[in-house]
């Protein structure tokens, strides 16, 4: 029994942060972020919403694109980097705003690389008929952690959610076909937020030493993800006897254009194969893929029986791949 998305969905916010408006807060220019990005603009939710209140939206376009209630759910799975809170669970505050009274849910943390690892497990609670429709969410509220004094990370970020529907499959033919995942826990100080968790609690302290904003080593960064993301895309390909030009649509994590460049030619891949909206959303963290998708399907660029492959990068480090073929008509 195979794993097949039959819904897809996503929510932006309407406020929008463009490179013009960063000129007048840092100094930068539209030219230098665009020349070293891609991006043009990002999304920023409201001070007085949180992740979740992003996350349900994005389910509620699934569930009425899919045509059934929250109350057939029998698990939410959330992938976040910046929870409401540090419990309860992103996923309960969900569960329960949208009333999926049948369900349970958790969430799971592994930076800009989460959806996926969301989606790899998701699957396997219903390849093993446990059940028949989980819902996984991949959200973030990047604003909320960013440090908007800082010109070499204040620009990459945006907010946004993207969410799919799994259901079993009654052929072969569809659904998740791979995954392959990977941790490298060495990455540690290369991307993080210091200030918050256990060993460094909140105090007056933290906050003055600014530790409650991420931290990314941008360059080490950069030439991890593009050896990474394209490696483990052509791995995943050959272990499936499959090609490049088997493949309908790359859908990469959103972090940088040229990481999607660099790893596109690494390939040898065509760049119209990639799907690409960072232009105007920036990295969404573990929203971008799902989001990436979610506009996808909407342009009728997939089409049932596609093979599609997904590639991520993420802190910790984290990166993988995942193949499946669109299930969705």
């Amino acid at each position: 029994m195979r794993a097949i998305i039959t819904g897809v969905g996503h929510f932006v916010p309407d406020r929008k942060l463009t490179n013009k408006d960063l000129e007048q807060m840092v100094d930068t220019s539209d030219e230098w972020i665009t020349t070293r990005t891609g991006i043009k603009e990002r999304r920023i939710l409201e001070k007085d919403k949180g992740t979740s209140y992003m996350g349900v939206k994005a389910a509620k376009m699934v569930l009425e694109q899919r045509g059934i209630s929250a109350d057939e759910l029998d698990l939410i799975l959330v992938s976040t980097a910046t929870p409401d809170m540090m419990f309860p669970s992103t996923a309960a505050l969900i569960q329960k705003e949208l009333k999926a009274t049948n369900c349970w849910g958790f969430d799971l943390s592994a930076g800009c690389a989460g959806f996926v690892c969301a989606l790899a497990t998701a699957s396997q609670f219903i390849e093993t008929g446990k059940y028949k429709k989980i819902m996984v969410i991949g959200a973030d509220k990047m604003s909320s952690i960013v440090n908007y004094e800082d010109r070499n990370t204040c620009v990459l970020f945006g907010d946004a959610a993207g969410a799919v529907l799994l259901e079993p499959s009654n052929t072969d033919d569809l659904g998740i076909e791979d995954f392959l995942l990977y941790l490298d826990g060495s990455g540690d100080k290369s991307l993080y937020m210091a200030g918050g968790g256990s060993l460094m609690p909140a105090t007056l302290e933290t906050v003055d030493n600014q530790m409650h904003y991420l931290y990314q080593d941008g360059k080490t960064v950069f030439k991890f993800a593009v050896t990474n993301m394209a490696d483990v895309s052509k791995k995943i390909l050959e272990k499936n006897r499959l090609s490049g030009e088997d493949i309908k649509l790359f859908i990469p994590h959103q972090a940088n254009l040229r990481i999607i460049d660099a790893a596109a030619k690494k390939m040898k891949i065509n760049r119209d194969q990639f799907v690409i909206n960072i232009e105007n959303y920036g990295n969404t963290t573990t929203a971008t893929i799902p989001l990436a998708m979610s506009e996808a399907y909407q342009e009728g660029r997939m089409q049932k029986g596609d093979w599609i492959v997904l590639s991520t990068f993420g802190a910790g480090y984290t990166w993988g791949s995942l193949l499946f073929k669109w299930a969705i008509d």
